[in-house]
């Protein structure tokens, strides 16, 4: 990065990929601990990349909440190299969902999916404090509602209805301020760690990533 931070990524590619799936993950563990996470998508034909945010990894150097954005966009940009917008799918799964609208906000990439989605970070911080150290509040205003006033792609939230760490109606507050702009799936019963353990999480994933982007419509 510019101002001499560094960030580590994994990229998987595919033959004749359909896109590239760009993951902005969880603020827990490092991409040594999420790459599993890439098969969901490989498995159907989507390149994948996901990076470490600076403090995670191998990523280094200071971080706020300006570098990460900062950090996010400048990866977004380097993958319109390789991809047109319309090939490029943004994914935030919990901490990554604001910045994964803040990046779709700025951009035109084909399809906006949320994973466990916070209404802002500063509401669910206010809501359950457990979520990240205190100090964070000071540091972090992720504003997920305001950002998506400005994506012009279609969004796609998932959310567990059993969520204790953010809760699913937070999700139902997003759904409620662009209800022509977003579709909301509730996995009944899931929680906000164990998605992936619902067949319905993966029905409704492979559902959403085979919604056909504009440029094959």
């Amino acid at each position: 990065m510019e101002d001499g931070g560094r960030i580590n990524a994994i990229y998987f590619k595919v033959p004749n990929s359909r896109g590239v799936v760009y993951y902005l993950k969880g603020n827990s563990k490092s991409i040594k601990g999420w790459g599993k996470f890439a098969k969901d998508f490989v498995s159907n034909g989507y390149d994948f990349f996901m990076m470490d945010y600076r403090g995670f990894g191998k990523s280094s150097g200071e971080r706020s909440q300006q570098k990460v954005f900062n950090d996010a966009q400048f990866i977004y940009k380097w993958l319109t190299q390789y991809y047109t917008e319309d090939k490029i799918v943004l994914y935030g799964r919990s901490w990554g969902s604001g910045i994964a609208a803040r990046i779709a906000s700025w951009n035109k990439p084909a399809l906006l999916i949320l994973d466990s989605p916070y209404f802002s970070f500063r509401y669910n911080i206010n809501r359950y404090l457990f979520f990240l150290p205190i100090r964070w509040l000071l540091r972090y205003d992720i504003r997920t509602d305001q950002y998506l006033k400005s994506t012009d792609c279609p969004v796609h939230i998932i959310h567990g209805t059993k969520d204790r760490l953010i809760s699913f109606s937070q999700s139902e507050k997003l759904k409620s301020l662009y209800p022509n702009k977003i579709s909301l799936y509730a996995i009944e019963g899931a929680r906000h760690n164990n998605l992936p353990d619902f067949p319905k999480f993966f029905e409704t994933l492979y559902q959403v990533l085979y919604v056909k982007p504009k440029s094959e419509t």
